[in-house]
């Protein structure tokens, strides 16, 4: 088929489809190929909308100026390169291939593809990939929270309450912090100590931190977790 031109919307997006896989018309290196096809545009492809032809278009620019001393053949139409079918979407359904003639279609594009796709493309998407994968590995995932509402119970009512409180929030550890408190009656004229905290699940242990409350043997009678909200 090669390129019908490289003007109009669909002959650019039939040149931008196949340079999404290469970096040049013909081969590896900068030829009279990509010398001709280059001419052949008006101008420089809008990138937004082509930017395989834009990113090959500003490539060969660089050459401008060795463009006569490029391999190959000068007097060959910039028709003569390009795919060999179209590169266009196109509906299966408006177009339904002849019986039998799938598979070999399939294997004939198979081969091209893997054939014409070029290796400094492949390396470099596979570098970005690569990269991508690393980047999103070692990004740190956000630490599993919890909003505990902590009861503290005293002895009696003679207890010191605002003692108690201190000695609670006097323990301090990595992951842990103490918010708003309040005292709710119990009866008999006794009050216990509801406190609200927010822990790091993988760095505290209520267990050890209820156990660690109540090794204040003065002041605390027990604990109980009264409420957990995962954050």
């Amino acid at each position: 088929m090669g390129f019908t031109d490289l003007v109009s919307d669909a002959g650019l997006t039939i040149a931008n489809n196949f340079l999404s896989t290469r970096s040049y018309i013909v081969g590896h290196t900068p030829s009279q190929a990509d010398v001709v096809t280059f001419k052949a545009l008006s101008g420089a492809p809008d990138a937004a909308k082509y930017p395989h032809v834009a990113r090959w278009y500003k490539h060969i620019a660089t050459y401008e100026s060795e463009f006569s001393t490029l391999p190959g053949d000068p007097s060959k139409a910039y028709t003569t390169y390009g795919p060999e079918s179209t590169e266009l979407p196109t509906n299966p359904k408006d177009k339904p291939a002849a019986a039998g003639d799938d598979d070999d279609m399939d294997d004939l594009f198979g081969s091209d593809d893997e054939e014409e796709e070029d290796p400094e493309v492949v390396k470099e998407r596979e570098a970005r990939l690569a990269e991508y994968k690393k980047k999103k590995e070692a990004k740190p995932k956000p630490a599993a929270k919890s909003l505990v509402t902590l009861e503290v119970k005293p002895w009696d009512d003679e207890t010191n309450l605002e003692e108690m409180e201190k000695n609670v929030r006097a323990i301090e550890t990595d992951g842990l912090v103490w918010g708003a408190s309040k005292l709710v009656a119990v009866g008999f004229g006794i009050k216990k100590l509801q406190i609200n905290l927010v822990v790091e699940d993988e760095k505290v242990s209520l267990d050890d931190l209820q156990q660690q409350i109540e090794e204040d043997e003065d002041h605390v009678q027990s604990t109980d977790v009264a409420a957990m909200q995962k954050l």
